[in-house]
């Protein structure tokens, strides 16, 4: 009587290792561009986070602040008796992709101010998530 051998056949073998790669393109597919998209929403917010932090210093200092660095370190236009202890944010507002928020003053159309981000590229315009994000004053 021939003694059966425990293991796997080489059929089976490529058999798991196809299934594997299936699996893998799977997942390599659903989850490609995922990082890019929460990125960009990301930067949705905190462009949006520092535009109320800019509708905030006006309110309190009457006056619009020269960028966004003004809103974590107290510039010297200001009274120091008005800054509020730990500024109007806690750190350089950066994107989702590590680069400063940019804002203009006076904003496009009129509008006072623009809080925007230059998207993944780092450049103005662009298309999908290299296109600039931007947050605009409502002119009323």
């Amino acid at each position: 009587m021939r003694r059966r051998e425990k293991g796997f056949t080489l059929v089976e073998m490529m058999v798991v290792i196809v299934i594997i790669g299936i699996l893998a393109t799977v997942v390599i597919v659903n989850v490609a561009g995922k990082g890019d998209d929460a990125k960009a929403k990301a930067t949705e917010a905190i462009v949006k986070q520092v535009a109320q932090q800019v509708e905030l210093f006006k309110l309190k200092h009457n006056v619009y602040p020269e960028n966004p660095v003004d809103l974590f370190r107290m510039p010297s236009y200001i009274d120091p008796k008005t800054w509020p202890p730990g500024g109007y944010l806690t750190e350089p507002p950066l994107d989702g992709w590590g680069r400063e928020i940019q804002m203009r003053k006076p904003g496009r159309d009129g509008a006072p101010f623009d809080v925007f981000s230059f998207g993944e590229d780092g450049r103005e315009g662009g298309e999908q998530y290299a296109a600039d994000i931007y947050h605009r004053k409502q002119i009323r």
